[in-house]
C-alpha cells in the first residue's frame, strides 16, 4: 500500500520477515475471507497504525523464487490516511520524496514498476529472484494515453 501525498510516499523499513532491512511499502498476506485490498489496508494498520483512504489498485506482480516459493502481490495506492504513522515491531515509517526513491535499499524490481505507478499507469509484472537477486522480469503497462483518460 503506497500512501502518496504532496510528492511524498509513506514507506517502511522492514524489521522482520522476508525483505527485513529493506525499504518497501507496507503489505503482507491476505487473510482468509479478505479481498487483496482489505488485506493491504489491514497490513497498513498493523505495520504503521494508519488506515489508507481513497484506495486504488495500481498493479499486480507475480514473484517466483529459485527455491520454489512464489507469491502474487496486488499493489495499491491511497491519496490520504487516518492515524499517525508509528513504528511497530514490524516496521519503521519513512516519508520519502518520490523524486528521490532509495532504490538501492529496495527490492530490485521496484525501480522498474514504481515509475509506472507514479504516472498512474496500471501494470502487471512477473519476476524471478534467487537469494534477493533478480534473475529475470517481464513487465506490461497500459499506454500513457489510457492512463490519462482515467
Amino acid at each position: 500500500m503506497f500512501v502518496r501525498m504532496d510528492g511524498m510516499v509513506l514507506l517502511i523499513r522492514k524489521l522482520m520477515g522476508m525483505g527485513a532491512g529493506l525499504i518497501n511499502a507496507p503489505g503482507g498476506r491476505v487473510d482468509p475471507g479478505e479481498t487483496p485490498e482489505q488485506g493491504a489496508v489491514r497490513e497498513s494498520q498493523e505495520e504503521l497504525h494508519v488506515t489508507p483512504i481513497n484506495v486504488r489498485e495500481a498493479g499486480v506482480l507475480a514473484f517466483q523464487f529459485a527455491d520454489g516459493y512464489s507469491l502474487r502481490c496486488h499493489v495499491y495506492t491511497a491519496s490520504s490516511y487516518e492515524g499517525v504513522p508509528t513504528e511497530t515491531k514490524e516496521a519503521i515509517p519513512l516519508w520519502i520524496d518520490e523524486r528521490e526513491m532509495p532504490y538501492g535499499q529496495m527490492w530490485a524490481d521496484d525501480r522498474l514498476w514504481f515509475p509506472l505507478l507514479q504516472q498512474g499507469r496500471k501494470f502487471s509484472g512477473r519476476f524471478l529472484f534467487d537469494e534477493g537477486i533478480m534473475l529475470g522480469c517481464e513487465l506490461d503497462a497500459e499506454p500513457p494515453a489510457a492512463a490519462a483518460a482515467d
